[in-house]
């Protein structure tokens, strides 16, 4: 099992996933910046001027003016604004996966189709006849005719 690892580490696969991950961390911090700066307060300002980030349900008897206040004295609270920009977050996320997913998939495509070379001819169509002929025929199987001269002869 170690020296399955070893190759599994050496192979370069565990890198991979390692930039990967960091990668993908860096992503999710711009996404989220995207809905929480950018997305969000526009839709808000539609829906009458609604922060997301600062729906909740107070589940406690005290009334609270804000989230955070809420959150500073303890109480506890159900964030479902939070859980909008959560999920937007993760639809924004998800729907470029599958944007870099799709595009690499057509490249593969591409790549793994064998260009179609234009093969050379086998074969020729009789002057005479207009029948179909192997190349290198030298006379017409369906009318005899002789289409060009026999080659040299190697031999005295």
């Amino acid at each position: 099992m170690i020296k399955e690892f070893r190759e599994f580490a050496t192979k370069g696969n565990i890198f991979d996933l390692a930039i990967g991950v960091v990668i993908g961390a860096a992503f999710g911090k711009i996404v989220t910046s995207f809905t929480n700066d950018i997305l969000m307060p526009p839709i808000g300002l539609l829906l009458g001027q609604v922060d997301f980030s600062n729906l909740y349900i107070n589940l406690s008897s005290t009334s609270y003016a804000s989230l955070a206040e809420a959150q500073k004295a303890g109480a506890p609270t159900i964030n479902y604004g939070l859980f909008i920009n959560n999920v937007l977050d993760f639809l924004i996320i998800a729907f470029t996966i599958f944007l870099v997913i799709r595009q690499l998939n057509k490249l593969k495509r591409k790549k793994d189709t064998p260009a179609v070379a234009a093969a050379d001819p086998t074969t020729k169509d009789c002057p005479y006849c207009l029948e179909t002929i192997p190349l290198k025929a030298t006379r017409c199987g369906h009318c005899t005719s002789l289409l060009e001269d026999p080659p040299a002869s190697t031999h005295p």
